[in-house]
């Protein structure tokens, strides 16, 4: 599932993000949503959260 929808984040689940500095590379970071740090219900290029370890990145597949 991507990460778009902000009802489908919540604090606690595991989710991949992609980096400020990895936007051109891809790269993702899997880590643990500690906030959510978009208002907005959708966002095209994901939801930006901020990870357990205080990286923040928008998020682009949550893990079940």
């Amino acid at each position: 599932m991507d990460g778009k929808n902000r009802k489908f984040i919540s604090a606690g689940i595991e989710v991949s993000i992609v980096l400020k500095e990895d936007q051109r590379s891809g790269n993702l970071t899997q880590g643990i949503v500690k906030r959510i740090l978009t208002k907005s219900s959708h966002h095209p290029h994901g939801i930006k959260v901020m990870l357990e370890t205080g990286e923040v990145g928008r998020v682009k597949i949550i893990h079940h």
